[in-house]
């Protein structure tokens, strides 16, 4: 497996424990709608929370989060969607961002929560 694959998975590890340890309740990790994929979803208090993942290695020409362009925002929000619709969701739903960036072995987590709505 690539590095940067493993990153991600590591990342998606650590995504996973810090919702947890904030009281989340994990409903699905990677879940899949046609080729579309949103990394977790969870619920916390009266939200449904479509979390993405980012994880890096290196900064040098931009922070993980930014890598959420537009068009990947559309794509979360088609997935996300489709699973309200498909479970019969009755929860305000929310887009988060998980930031990971991994110095000296270490991954440094930053939770963006309301980081883009469903109105683009």
């Amino acid at each position: 497996m690539a590095e940067h694959n493993i990153l991600g998975n590591k990342g998606e590890d650590a995504a996973t424990d810090f919702l947890t340890k904030k009281g989340y309740k994990i409903k699905a990790r990677n879940w899949r709608f046609g080729k579309l994929e949103i990394d977790i979803i969870a619920e916390t208090k009266n939200f449904i929370v479509f979390v993405e993942v980012k994880s890096r290695s290196k900064t040098y020409f931009e922070q993980p989060f930014q890598a959420v362009t537009k068009k990947k925002q559309k794509f979360i929000i088609k997935a996300a969607n489709a699973y309200i619709e498909n479970f019969e969701i009755d929860l305000e739903a929310r887009f988060d961002i998980i930031s990971i960036v991994k110095e000296k072995g270490i991954l440094k987590i930053n939770h963006i929560e309301d980081a883009f709505y469903p109105l683009i």
